[in-house]
């Protein structure tokens, strides 16, 4: 609301005096429309994390309940965390991803949130592409989000989740960026169980697109550390089938993408861990 004053010259003039006091009163009206619509956007960006926070305790209940997720409410809480992610990476021609990283972390439900957790994180180099892993709590889907575009322009290309890929094991997701330079990263699921047992999927974006490169068995004592452009993972390659908590052999494989092929380039065994005493 701004007031605008008009007179003709030959009948009325506005005294000098009062000209000071009245543009008082219009910055004076100005400054509470702005105010007013700050508080109102202030309020809706609240109501609509709590919006987000009731549907992540949702979607994490149900699974846990043994119920299927609501398809309308998992894409509305994931377009939430579109929204998040996309100011963030337009905000500046380089992102501040820990500061970003850090507003995530305050949109988590639970006060004890095990097995809940957003975050953004570089895939690919040139140019700049960002990924963001999804886990909605203990038992809760998962999923990645990809976003490309540019300074300025990023928005969501690609994603990763069960909808969308059929055979994605959306539990508990962790993500390793392995050569940003082919834009090819590694999602790991599972791993939360007493003997680590987890799957690992090689992916490579094109751009526009995902790809899975390749698929791992279910790895049961599995860990994981990058090098290089590769990816080493140790893990239980026989287990003792009188008792399956034992683990008889451990290797480690190393991989590498190879002229476009997600590739096992050396493997070798491991000291088998002690037997349990029990």
């Amino acid at each position: 609301m701004i007031a605008i004053f008009s007179y003709n010259k030959k009948k009325t003039s506005i005294p000098p005096l009062l000209i000071p006091i009245l543009a008082l009163f219009v910055g004076f009206v100005m400054l509470s429309d702005i105010f007013y619509f700050t508080g109102i956007q202030a309020q809706t960006n609240g109501d609509m994390a709590a919006e987000f926070k009731r549907s992540a305790q949702q979607l994490s209940s149900v699974r846990l309940g043994g119920g299927s997720e609501n398809k309308v409410q998992l894409e509305k809480a994931l377009a939430y965390l579109d929204s998040a992610a996309i100011l963030a990476l337009n905000s500046a021609p380089n992102p501040d991803v820990e500061a970003a990283n850090r507003r995530l972390a305050t949109l988590v439900s639970q006060a004890s949130p095990v097995g809940e957790n957003y975050r953004l994180l570089k895939i690919g180099s040139s140019p700049a592409v960002y990924a963001m892993v999804v886990n909605f709590g203990l038992g809760g889907p998962a999923a990645v989000r990809i976003y490309a575009g540019g300074t300025g322009h990023y928005s969501l290309v690609a994603q990763i989740d069960h909808y969308a890929q059929k055979d994605f094991l959306d539990s508990d997701i962790e993500l390793i960026s392995v050569s940003p330079a082919d834009m090819v990263f590694v999602t790991v699921s599972g791993r939360t169980d007493d003997l680590s047992t987890g799957a690992f999927t090689a992916w490579q974006f094109n751009g526009s697109a995902v790809t899975a490169l390749w698929n791992s068995d279910l790895l049961q004592q599995s860990s994981y550390e990058v090098e290089g452009n590769g990816l080493r993972i140790a893990y239980c390659s026989q287990v003792d089938d009188d008792r399956p908590s034992q683990c008889l052999k451990m290797s480690r494989d190393l991989f590498r993408l190879d002229a476009g092929q997600w590739t096992r380039v050396e493997t070798a065994e491991l000291s088998s861990p002690k037997p349990s005493s029990k």
